[in-house]
């Protein structure tokens, strides 16, 4: 049974258990959420050494952080140096995209040695394993999807939505599918003059999913590339298909998260997420950013931070991590780091702006050590103590009280001397 299926029956899982004392969240109300879908536990029952988290209504935010080979760079011991810093970094969620090497070790290695949740794109794979995606039929794509989630991952993304009848709505657009696997799948669609075949074969992907448990990420196929597509024909087209599969997958109690943009400008973000909560029933919705501006190539951490706080702010439940490579290249073990602390920072000042029990604990400790002037507790509180220690170290002399901004002028330090002598 699903953690879908076994909170309708009200009945409450190790997983469950300890969701709710991870987010201090009631476990009968967790149960509640879980049951009409609004949280999903990603949790396959053949990924054994995992240590289950929750996405979705009133839990703190999440942050995924993708990572794999390319054609050009495919070295394992690499990809598992990069899943290290993931996991130091505190990424809620990896997902394993590799096109490059021996994909199925990739995979099966960063499962074992991976206690987060983990997820794939089977597309991918299927698409390295020909020299045209076009030459694959139907049931290779289920195939793939098959050989994932009997290696043990704990939810896929399947690019469902983008159907025949999006295509006139994209050859409207300034820069097209900008999805990999919506453009794969858009390719096959166009020289087979046929339906989608995720779509077409859905039915078959969900008892797949339904067996081992796996939470189904429903694909952006058609999500804006650009600031000039967004909120765009397309875009609400699929969105509407991915709502009518969130419910078709609910029957079969199988859990769901919706996947949305992309690039969209500041002022179509809260539009954007108050239409995706409607559309698909309030399942849990994992945006990729969003990136509000498109001039940033090598600091679109810092677009997709913008856009992904606001995001959930209004509601977005998980973030997927962009990195500074973003655009122009695939990220290395540093920018993998940087785009990981770039999202928890996003997701932890939208914690904050909500009013999410708790969240702001932490800033409270930070601002007494820092009323004390105590820096090695302030760097111990750092979400980033090596980067943070690396600085006062290379400016201040680390016996200083104060720091070489301000120096004997430190506010911090003249404001008690002042207020202890009144």
């Amino acid at each position: 049974m699903t953690q879908l299926e076994k909170a309708r029956n009200n009945e409450i899982t190790e997983e469950m258990e300890i969701v709710s004392k991870k987010e201090n969240i009631e476990i009968k109300h967790l149960l509640k959420k879980i049951a009409n879908g609004r949280i999903v536990i990603p949790a396959s029952i053949l990924h054994k050494n995992l240590d289950p988290i929750g996405i979705g209504e009133n839990l703190s935010v999440k942050v995924n952080a993708n990572i794999g080979s390319s054609p050009d760079k495919a070295d394992l011991d690499y990809e598992l140096e990069k899943l290290k810093v993931c996991i130091d970094a505190k990424a809620d969620t990896v997902m394993d995209l590799s096109t490059g090497g021996d994909i199925d070790l990739i995979r099966r290695e960063i499962i074992r040695n991976c206690r987060i949740p983990v997820g794939t794109v089977p597309v991918y794979q299927a698409a390295c394993k020909v020299e045209d995606v076009i030459n694959l039929n139907e049931k290779d794509f289920v195939a793939g999807i098959k050989n994932h989630i009997e290696d043990g991952v704990d939810f896929i993304t399947i690019h469902a939505g983008l159907l025949q009848n999006s295509i006139p709505l994209i050859r409207k657009r300034l820069m097209g599918v900008v999805s990999r696997g919506g453009a794969l799948l858009l390719r096959w669609m166009i020289h087979h003059k046929r339906e989608n075949p995720m779509y077409e074969n859905f039915d078959e992907i969900l008892k797949l999913a339904k067996k081992y448990d796996i939470t189904l990420s429903l694909g952006d196929g058609l999500r804006p590339g650009c600031l000039h597509d967004a909120t765009d024909e397309a875009q609400i087209s699929e969105l509407k298909v991915l709502g009518d599969l969130t419910l078709k997958a609910w029957d079969e109690d199988v859990q769901v998260m919706i996947e949305g943009p992309g690039h969209i400008p500041l002022h179509q973000i809260e539009e954007n997420i108050r239409m995706q909560k409607k559309i698909c029933h309030n399942a849990p919705f994992y945006v990729l950013g969003p990136l509000v501006t498109d001039i940033a190539p090598g600091y679109d951490h810092i677009t997709s931070a913008i856009g992904g706080c606001l995001a959930a702010f209004y509601g977005a439940d998980f973030l997927c991590y962009v990195t500074p490579s973003e655009h122009l290249g695939l990220p290395n073990v540093d920018e993998v780091r940087e785009g990981v602390i770039a999202s928890r920072i996003a997701a932890h000042a939208a914690d904050i702006a909500k009013g999410l029990p708790g969240s702001m604990n932490w800033d409270n400790e930070m601002s007494t050590a820092r009323s004390n002037l105590d820096w090695k507790q302030m760097i111990y509180l750092s979400i980033n103590p090596d980067i943070a220690r690396t600085i006062r170290e290379r400016c201040t002399d680390a016996d200083e009280d104060v720091c070489s901004m301000c120096g004997r002028f430190c506010s911090v330090k003249i404001s008690k001397v002042v207020t202890n002598e009144s």
